[in-house]
């Protein structure tokens, strides 16, 4: 166990020493690797979204690709499509990016309706169909989307029902001063040594992932804590329970993903902490990314200003802590 816990730890420093000044996002991104999870990355251009991405893939062991969104996308580019074999007169069906371990796809907002269809079957089943015939997609299997908050002209905005098949969604904010020097020379080593010649540990087996995701779910939560990931996520549908003004700009609650999400990246957290129990704190520092984009909002909070952000809060400075 202590071999798994090493390399994930190696892991982690590697990324984060390619991601300088985003180590929220690149815990989050563990996270959701290890909780068997898909997540949704939201940021300005130039946060390093794509680079965190690849830099984690890249110490992963499996096949990685990179799917670029665009509103003439098609769902065949994505899940693949029937070949006719004129010399068998047959057709077979040639799998497409979909079927990579490791899925980066980039400006998912940028697709339309029916690609966006294809993705989620692949997301909340693990399979795509196909000219009616279903494909198993591989057994790990992670999406890790990036959105762009900025530009949204020709853009489609995830409906809710395929947002809800996201693990997490984790905002990326701009790094500190002190993390844009570092920047800057990590920026002029690359150039100077080439990124090909960075050292890098050996990759994390898929085998390694599997052990980690099942001693994971074995730690002990304590009723009380399951307890309080029910009354968070149930606040979010009954907030006038707690506050006249949260039922004022919530409109719709999380469903029980949300309640699943949570329990599963707190479980993560407290693995990475190296407990072997979790704690409340551990819900409370998933909670936001779990369910800000669980939570639909009234007019009346945009009208202000308010959102999801805001609202998780203030529901967790009123839901008491076991």
């Amino acid at each position: 166990m202590m071999e798994q816990r090493e390399a994930i730890n190696r892991l982690q420093s590697y990324v984060q020493e390619l991601v300088v000044g985003q180590e929220h996002l690149v815990e989050r991104l563990l996270v959701a690797l290890l909780a068997d999870g898909h997540i949704l990355v939201e940021g300005a251009p130039g946060l390093a979204k794509t680079r965190a991405v690849k830099a984690l893939a890249s110490g992963l062991e499996g096949d990685f690709h990179r799917v670029q969104f665009t509103p003439d996308l098609l769902p065949a580019d994505l899940t693949g499509s029937d070949v006719y074999r004129p010399e068998t007169g047959t057709f077979d069906f040639q799998s497409g990016p979909i079927f990579h371990n490791l899925v980066l796809a980039d400006e998912i907002n940028r697709a339309p309706a029916k690609v966006q269809s294809a993705l989620l079957e692949a997301m909340g089943e693990g399979q795509v169909t196909v000219g009616g015939n279903s494909y198993k997609l591989p057994k790990l299997f992670l999406v890790m989307a990036t959105q762009n908050p900025i530009e949204q002209e020709g853009t489609y905005p995830l409906p809710e029902a395929q947002l809800d098949r996201f693990l997490l969604h984790v905002e990326v904010e701009y790094p500190s001063r002190e993390a844009g020097r570092r920047i800057l020379h990590l920026v002029r080593q690359e150039a100077l040594v080439g990124k090909e010649k960075l050292v890098k540990p050996d990759p994390v087996t898929t085998e390694t992932i599997f052990a980690v995701r099942r001693e994971i779910m074995g730690l002990h939560m304590n009723d009380a804590v399951e307890e309080y990931i029910i009354e968070l996520v149930e606040a979010t549908r009954n907030p006038s329970t707690y506050s006249s003004e949260l039922a004022n700009w919530i409109r719709w609650g999380a469903s029980p993903r949300g309640a699943i999400a949570m329990e599963h990246g707190a479980r993560v957290l407290a693995w990475m902490a190296g407990r072997d129990f979790v704690t409340p704190e551990d819900v409370q520092k998933i909670t936001p990314d779990a369910l800000r984009h669980r939570i639909l909002l009234d007019f009346e909070a945009e009208a202000e200003g308010i959102d999801s952000g805001h609202c998780i809060e203030q529901l967790l400075s009123m839901v008491p802590s076991p």
